[in-house]
């Protein structure tokens, strides 16, 4: 089911960089990532994820990004219900929850910025 990201674009975000995960209010995270763009001959930009509607989370500290391993990057998964992000390779909702860090939200928008 399209999540309205294409994340073979990015490699599902294998080898990124984590950069910064910030909760602007109790119900919207976002999270922002270095990864390289295959649409631009694997230049390095940035992606901005915004999660709003927020209703479960497990969150890194701050401190403690730059430690998050992306080698299997990330996953985001819609279902009729909500949408979740997960770190690493996971194959529905139960299984992110299994993640280092996870995300479930009512929707999510992304923003493409320079690296």
């Amino acid at each position: 089911m399209s999540v309205g990201i294409d994340l073979a674009r990015f490699d599902n975000f294998k080898g990124a960089e984590f950069r910064s995960l910030d909760i602007l209010s109790p119900l919207e995270i976002t999270a922002t990532f270095a990864v390289q763009d295959a649409a631009r001959a694997h230049d390095w930009i940035t992606i901005t994820l915004k999660f709003s509607g927020v209703s479960d989370a497990r969150l890194v500290d701050g401190n403690k990004i730059s430690f998050i391993d992306l080698n299997e990057g990330i996953s985001i998964i819609k279902d009729d219900k909500s949408i979740a992000f997960g770190i690493g390779e996971c194959y529905n909702i139960d299984t992110i929850k299994n993640s280092a860090c996870y995300i479930l939200a009512n929707s999510f928008k992304y923003e493409e910025g320079n690296f």
